[in-house]
């Protein structure tokens, strides 16, 4: 459990009762976007309340009218999806600005201007999202925000998801170190040893990372690497 001066008050309200538990916001978050957490870890207190504040417990009566159970575990986690979370103003706007990175670093390594094929620089998406006055939720998932930021952005940002399809080869001499360094930084389709010792695969990158994944290669082979363009995937 976390400690009690790390817990903010998540509250839901039905059928004219009121239910209250202790959380950290980091740990609820994470269980609104559907993460498996253990519901231990997410609160402060193993009790329902009615009112948290007065220590007034939730009864038996009314946790079986609305949640049809009196078990702590379902009946924390329906408030923690369902209910609301009171942050302070400081943890929601650290909560909203670390969404907000997250949501312009997935959009800058993941998409591309299809006018130029080339990725949008992070503060010309920052710029757009005030333009477009998009909304940053800090409560829901990553997936989800990206698709309505995006959605915001298109009539102002000309703006496409794409990977590219790579054939790598690899010599010899540095084909042992490559293939962890390049299975973490791409999705790899098929890959197969040569006779000399070399190491050849074929993978799949977001459009936007390129640049640094020919770095990559590069920096792993010294310049003997070869990569070569197979096709787009939109």
């Amino acid at each position: 459990m976390i400690p009690l001066d790390k817990a903010v008050v998540a509250r839901l309200e039905s059928y004219g009762e009121r239910f209250e538990i202790l959380v950290d916001p980091n740990q609820a978050a994470k269980v609104r976007q559907g993460e498996k957490v253990e519901i231990e870890d997410v609160v402060a207190a193993l009790n329902i309340f009615s009112n948290a504040s007065r220590g007034t417990r939730a009864s038996e009566e009314a946790l079986n009218k609305v949640f049809h159970t009196t078990a702590f575990d379902p009946v924390a986690r329906r408030i923690i999806e369902k209910g609301e979370i009171h942050l302070t103003a400081e943890q929601r706007r650290h909560m909203i600005e670390e969404k907000r990175r997250q949501v312009v670093t997935f959009i800058a390594r993941n998409a591309v201007n299809p006018q130029t094929g080339h990725p949008h620089p992070p503060q010309r998406i920052e710029m757009a999202m005030e333009e477009a006055k998009v909304n940053i939720d800090p409560f829901k998932h990553l997936d989800e925000m990206v698709k309505e930021t995006v959605k915001a952005l298109r009539p102002i940002l000309p703006i496409r998801f794409e990977e590219l399809r790579l054939a790598i080869k690899i010599p010899a001499d540095f084909a042992g170190r490559a293939y962890g360094d390049i299975a973490a930084a791409s999705t790899m389709e098929k890959d197969e040893w040569q006779k000399d010792g070399s190491w050849i695969c074929v993978v799949r990158i977001p459009a936007g990372i390129q640049t640094e994944f020919y770095d990559l290669i590069n920096k792993i082979t010294k310049g003997e690497g070869v990569v070569k363009i197979l096709n787009q995937v939109y």
